[in-house]
């Protein structure tokens, strides 16, 4: 069994030591837990499960602390997927819900797994999820003085079950002062990927990650025979070529664990069981 997370890149917002420490603990304790969770829990599970924490944690941008669009509103985004069944369920543009990828996980049983905007809110609301401000201060002081952040945040869970089965989860609260009706890669195959050989989740701009259809890509390339790391170096080389800003975190189907950045500094964690890996 292995899991290894993403909380986006560090040089977002608050840079300062005592914010990297506060995401170091945060890190190393979401993923503690969600191994603990994946013991008695599947690979899919378990990915929306660890996400759903990170969303609770407002020092990532993703669920709580999510960044505010340009007119004014929080609108996210969150997917999952099987790489065993090869399904994949997601909401864009979801507003006012605490959790986006629990209702991404209730949509997998659905035919029409991808839904956005207002029919992901009704179709939330019909499933019994409240509504919910994850509005914090800090974003709506960041709002009001315009501080753009680059829009690097997103939060991602990878993991492998004890019945070697892969999934991957990714949650996004956006880049902040977005034009409203954006869609951001976190709930596209571009930034959210997974089958029985490799699963992948990114984070960094999104219409990067969609131009090199990053997570699809290294997905593939393992599926047809290079190794991680392999397939990661050849897709952030293509990235470098439209000087793409994209981080991205993997495990394949022998328990192996990779992480790749194009600028510092993506925060992640892994852990297996006995050693721990954070940024």
């Amino acid at each position: 069994m292995k899991i290894i997370i993403h909380g986006g890149f560090f040089s977002e917002s608050d840079q300062s030591k005592d914010t990297k420490i506060a995401k170091q603990n945060s890190l190393k304790s979401i993923v503690e837990k969600s191994f603990e969770y994946l013991k008695n829990h599947s690979a899919v599970e378990t990915v929306a499960y660890a996400v759903s924490l990170l969303e609770d944690d407002e020092l990532f941008n993703a669920g709580i602390g999510s960044q505010i669009q340009s007119d004014g509103v929080i609108r996210m985004s969150a997917a999952l997927m099987d790489g065993t069944t090869q399904k994949m369920s997601g909401v864009i543009n979801i507003e006012d819900v605490k959790n986006p990828i629990f209702v991404a996980q209730k949509l997998m049983k659905e035919d029409d797994r991808v839904l956005g905007g207002s029919g992901a809110k009704k179709y939330a609301s019909e499933n019994g999820f409240e509504n919910f401000s994850t509005e914090i201060p800090q974003r709506r002081k960041e709002y009001e003085e315009k501080l753009k952040n680059g829009g690097k945040g997103t939060v991602g869970c990878v993991a492998l079950d004890k019945d070697f089965k892969l999934a991957v989860a990714t949650s996004t609260g956006g880049k902040g002062f977005e034009i409203p009706g954006r869609i951001s890669d976190s709930a596209t195959v571009a930034g959210n990927y997974a089958n029985e050989f490799c699963a992948v989740s990114c984070t960094g701009v999104g219409e990067d990650i969609v131009s090199n259809a990053t997570a699809a890509k290294i997905v593939t390339r393992v599926t047809d025979g290079l190794n991680l790391k392999e397939a990661f170096d050849k897709t952030f080389t293509e990235l470098k070529t439209i000087d793409g800003f994209a981080g991205a975190i993997a495990i394949d189907k022998n328990g192996n664990l990779y992480h790749q950045e194009s600028y510092p500094t993506m925060v992640f964690a892994s852990y297996d069981g006995n050693q721990f890996e954070i940024f």
